[in-house]
């Protein structure tokens, strides 16, 4: 049989970190790689009550089909909770619940966009974004970033420039608080030149918040969506990390016009979310389970960040940089001299420890001397060993 393949397929390629998690069980690998909450964080006792007591008193309804934009006792809870945590204000109408928020990326790129838009990201960005808008068959524009997360100077310039010639952007992401991959934060007055930036050239722009409940230090930074002016900002958020990610769970915030498109896309995509998860995470909130979690989460991840900067600092005293997130999951290092972390991907598994390499969080093919370090997954002395590990792979090629 000779199989024609759709021009969808021609951009995308293997994600590098599903490639790694296949290496992930080999024996004495420490893998820094992945973005994987620790199974430690994860609230089984909690959520065992949960499943029992819907199982043995709802049933009925907790097997059966749900309507396509979610559960409406989700639905309905979701805004109290984003008021809490987040500080801004919503209605049910406004929430789709997604399998992952990384069905909602993909639904972005085909609601929001025609194949060969062109879109704005930063630089670098998170893979599995990438990944969405690649099988979306769009073009990505990024904007490089620095501690203070994009550079919306930057931004505005290329904004103009493309407006120009033709080319006006389509939407713009971006991961404002505890970024994937770099763990940077977009600073307050960042995020209302970006939402201004928006709001004036009438360029929708998309919040993918993952990780804004994670904080370990510092002052909380608002939401983009909860500032003056952030009515219309799209805004992506999860449940993988403050519940469980095997029970896939994201959803969109979005005004009632975009929600009725997603819609339907969602039923061509797979006709409704997962009815018990979307049942559990009732429950889940409606208790108050959530919150004790992540205070939980935040005390063991806050000591395993602590844990790998300054095994960094103890490791790489180089000329290499790192970034020093106030939460999230990942730190961004970028090793001194001139390497190809992609190319020493091999030579760190045979030292015994892997990660990802900045390329596979680029745009343009660029971040060739950084990776991805993740923190939250291995136990303590692992992060250690793994980051001694790394020293010995590249400072001894410099």
């Amino acid at each position: 049989m000779n199989y024609k393949f759709s021009y969808f397929l021609n951009e995308m390629k293997p994600s590098e970190i599903r490639e790694l998690l296949k290496m992930a069980s080999t024996p004495g690998l420490i893998s820094l790689g992945g973005g994987m909450p620790n199974p430690g964080t994860f609230p089984s006792a909690v959520l065992k009550q949960i499943m029992d007591n819907l199982i043995e008193t709802r049933s009925a309804q907790v097997f059966q089909y749900a309507n396509t934009l979610g559960v409406q006792e989700t639905l309905d809870i979701i805004p109290g909770y984003l008021e809490k945590t987040q500080g801004f204000k919503c209605t049910p109408q406004n929430v789709i619940l997604n399998s992952g928020s990384q069905q909602g990326l993909y639904e972005l790129g085909k609601v929001l966009a025609d194949p060969g838009d062109t879109i704005i990201t930063e630089e670098p960005t998170y893979v599995g974004a990438i990944s969405a808008f690649n099988a979306n068959a769009l073009k990505m524009v990024g904007i490089e970033m620095d501690d203070e997360g994009m550079k919306t100077d930057v931004l505005e310039s290329r904004i103009k420039s493309l407006i120009k010639a033709g080319t006006k952007p389509s939407f713009i992401y971006t991961i404002p608080t505890f970024q994937n991959p770099t763990g940077f934060t977009m600073s307050l007055e960042r995020r209302k030149h970006i939402l201004e930036l928006s709001n004036s050239y009438d360029i929708p722009l998309i919040e993918d918040n993952p990780y804004g409940e994670l904080r370990y230090y510092g002052n909380k930074v608002p939401p983009i969506k909860s500032l003056k002016g952030g009515d219309g900002v799209l805004y992506l958020g999860t449940f993988s990390k403050v519940m469980t990610p095997g029970l896939r769970l994201g959803y969109t915030i979005a005004p009632t016009e975009v929600i009725s498109k997603f819609n339907l896309i969602k039923q061509a995509l797979d006709l409704a979310t997962n009815t018990f998860s979307q049942y559990v995470a009732y429950e889940y909130i409606k208790q108050g389970s959530i919150y004790k979690q992540v205070a939980l989460n935040i005390e063991m991840y806050r000591k395993k960040r602590d844990i790998m900067v300054n095994a960094l600092e103890e490791e790489f005293r180089d000329g290499s940089t790192w970034s020093k997130p106030d939460g999230g999951m990942f730190v961004w290092l970028t090793v001194a001299g001139n390497v190809d972390t992609k190319q020493m991907v091999g030579e760190a598994i045979k030292n015994g420890v892997a990660y990802i390499s900045g390329q596979a969080f680029s745009t343009t093919g660029g971040q060739k001397r950084s990776m991805r370090l993740n923190f939250t997954y291995g136990d303590d002395e692992q992060l250690k060993e793994g980051i001694r590990r790394l020293s010995k792979t590249f400072i001894k090629k410099n």
